[in-house]
């Protein structure tokens, strides 16, 4: 399967513990880059966030956020020590016995270490359940990413079709176009009452069916519409195989223009030309 670099993914979540919204974004990037806007009591889960990427990501720059909200049931709560609490002011009164004014205030007990408790979420218990959101969310990126995939995987092959047409006219016309310059030249010798030998006309024409003979970049170009179905078909991340191919286009879609003699010809090299731009263009965002 084809997977795009452009995707968008968002899960909310909400428990008892509160609410959880993970959003996931990516664009075209020639290598995996991860970005995080996390909620300072949960930072620690980056190192984790960035394995799983890692794990089922191969290119491009991924900023992932999360925006937190506790619930009312998750709120820290106080606990007293009553214990303690008594303990604190029996010492407190056994001085003021012996003659010492302590001047106890209420506020002072609650401020005695360990007297006043808070009770906080369990930590462990509230990042599981995030994780378990967090892994939604990224089940659904990579959907929206192949489903993208899908698309340029199908913009790319009409493409392929459209130069594989325009290799089959070339290689159609040009036994016609040989036969109309070999009377081109013909007559412009008659015209000029230039007596041809035949041994040299013959041997001039096939210099010239070499310099302009098309056939090898023909064969290179189909041959390399092969290739791309295949790694298209393949799948997986093939972003940069692609884009190699599409030098490998470049390349022959110029050396055909190159030796055009034919209008014809340079029409349907200029023709392939935008379709591998329209490939390239599409595949800067396959991973």
């Amino acid at each position: 399967m084809i997977y795009s670099m452009t995707a968008f993914a968002r899960c909310e979540d909400k428990q008892q513990w509160g609410t959880a919204v993970w959003e996931i974004r990516s664009v075209n990037q020639r290598f995996l880059e991860t970005y995080f806007r996390l909620p300072e009591q949960f930072r620690a889960l980056e190192p984790i966030l960035r394995e799983r990427f890692r794990k089922r990501l191969q290119r491009g720059k991924v900023e992932c956020a999360l925006r937190f909200s506790a619930g009312e049931q998750s709120s820290a709560k106080l606990s007293l020590n009553e214990s303690l609490a008594k303990q604190v002011l029996t010492a407190a009164d056994w001085v003021q016995s012996h003659g010492q004014s302590t001047g106890v205030n209420p506020l002072d007990v609650l401020r005695w270490p360990g007297v006043i408790a808070v009770e906080e979420t369990d930590m462990d218990t509230l990042q599981s359940a995030l994780l378990t959101a967090f892994d939604r969310t990224l089940d659904d990126f990579i959907e929206a990413r192949a489903t993208e995939g899908k698309t340029l995987r199908n913009l790319i092959e009409q493409r392929l079709d459209g130069i594989e047409a325009e290799v089959a006219k070339v290689s159609a016309k040009m036994p016609e176009i040989m036969q109309w310059q070999r009377e081109r030249i013909q007559n412009r010798f008659e015209e000029a009452k230039v007596e041809l030998d035949p041994s040299r006309f013959e041997q001039e024409m096939i210099m010239l069916a070499q310099k302009v003979d098309v056939a090898e970049e023909l064969d290179r170009l189909g041959s390399h519409i092969s290739e791309t179905r295949n790694i298209l078909k393949k799948g997986g991340a093939v972003g940069r195989r692609l884009d190699f191919m599409m030098q490998e286009f470049n390349r022959e879609s110029n050396t055909l223009g190159s030796k055009s003699i034919n209008s014809e010809i340079t029409q349907s090299a200029v023709e392939m030309k935008v379709l591998i731009e329209q490939m390239r263009e599409q595949i800067q965002n396959i991973e």
